[in-house]
């Protein structure tokens, strides 16, 4: 069972629409579902609401420490209502995932993912969900830092959006650690619509052969 879900991105309207936030956005998406307002509160260094799910609590966050140090709104959160590393879930864009694509794994590396790194050194453990809502890559990896703090290209956002809306459809099972159903939901996207195939030349005309009667001019 899932007890705390925090969102990862950077503060401030300069940050609101870039890559790095995919997890403030999808923990937005959430907070509206369940009907809840996030709230600042600094003892947690973060936004936080908390919610009512058959009858039991899930904190949600959005920390505000910058990505660099989001460990410490959501180890403060996790120490002081009890929540076990597997109980988290951690909400994060993710470089090797092409956007219009999201997975669910427990545990792992945090394959240079600053968020990730201290979530790892606050908690003590691995052994948290992670949501990775892709933002593709940018192809070098001296990029990556201009490329996870800009816009998403339209067509990108849109993809995006997609996943956003197709995670938030697993949000009961996920709360309810039926993480087989909420994977089955969560990894499927449609597949990318196949190019019409290119119309076949017309046969070649034997040499010295006469034009048939309907291809006169």
């Amino acid at each position: 069972m899932i007890k705390l879900i925090a969102g990862l991105g950077n503060p401030g309207p300069e940050y609101e629409h870039t890559r790095h936030n995919a997890g403030f956005w999808w923990v937005d998406d959430v907070a509206r579902q369940l009907k809840v307002s996030l709230q600042m509160e600094r003892s947690h260094f973060g936004l936080v609401a908390r919610a009512n799910v058959g009858g039991h609590s899930v904190w949600l966050v959005e920390p505000q420490t910058y990505m660099n140090l989001s460990g410490k709104s959501v180890g403060s959160l996790a120490r002081f209502y009890k929540i076990a590393p597997e109980e988290v879930l951690v909400v994060h864009d993710e470089l090797d995932l092409p956007p219009g694509e999201a997975k669910l794994k427990k545990g792992g590396g945090h394959a240079g993912h600053n968020g990730l790194r201290d979530i790892h050194a606050q908690l003590g453990s691995a052994d948290y969900w992670r949501l990775r809502i892709g933002i593709g890559h940018p192809g070098n990896k001296n990029e990556v830092a201009n490329w996870v703090l800009k816009k998403p290209s339209p067509d990108d956002r849109i993809a995006i959006a997609q996943t956003l809306d197709r995670c938030l459809k697993a949000l009961p099972h996920l709360i309810a650690g039926e993480m087989d159903k909420a994977t089955a939901l969560i990894h499927t996207s449609k597949p990318p619509r196949p190019k019409p195939p290119r119309p076949a030349p017309p046969p070649a005309q034997a040499e010295g052969a006469s034009p048939a009667a309907d291809d006169k001019p």
